[in-house]
């Protein structure tokens, strides 16, 4: 019984990567994709409040086989608000990277406690990455002086 159990889990592991290695290699095929995304961290939570200055940094690989050229932009996009960035044109040769900025505020009439997530775009195509801010009050209180009679 536990023989056949132990035959399972290898069989469900070895089915599961050769799934992951067919999906990662449709990726790779066409010099068009963006396969590779890279941040100096993966994801993160920022807190900034409403007005509050930000910069992405993503950098770009071709993972392809030719020049690609490829026309990107950012937005975070959340339920109580967006922020859309400036467009840029990457040209990349294969095996080339490239790190993009965009610099942004929050905007002033953001809801405190509201999220937005980073969404990357180009061309046809969009990728969600693991980064989102997170609104906080601009104000912060401090007790500066008290006393009990």
């Amino acid at each position: 019984m536990e023989r056949i159990s132990k035959r399972r889990i290898l069989l469900s592991f070895v089915t599961a990567t050769i799934v992951i290695l067919v999906v990662l290699s449709t990726f790779g095929t066409d010099n068009s994709s963006v396969a590779s995304l890279a941040c100096s961290s993966t994801k993160g939570v920022v807190d900034k409040a409403p007005s509050g200055a930000f910069v992405v940094e993503i950098t770009f690989k071709n993972n392809g086989k030719g020049e690609g050229k490829w026309a990107v932009n950012i937005a975070f996009e959340g339920e109580s608000w967006t922020w859309k960035g400036t467009p840029q044109t990457l040209i990349l040769k294969p095996s080339d990277k490239k790190t993009l900025t965009w610099s942004g505020n929050t905007p002033e009439n953001a809801p405190i406690d509201s999220t937005a997530r980073l969404i990357v775009y180009y061309n046809d195509s969009f990728v969600p990455l693991d980064w989102w801010i997170h609104i906080i009050s601009g104000s912060e209180l401090t007790i500066t002086f008290s006393t009990v009679k």
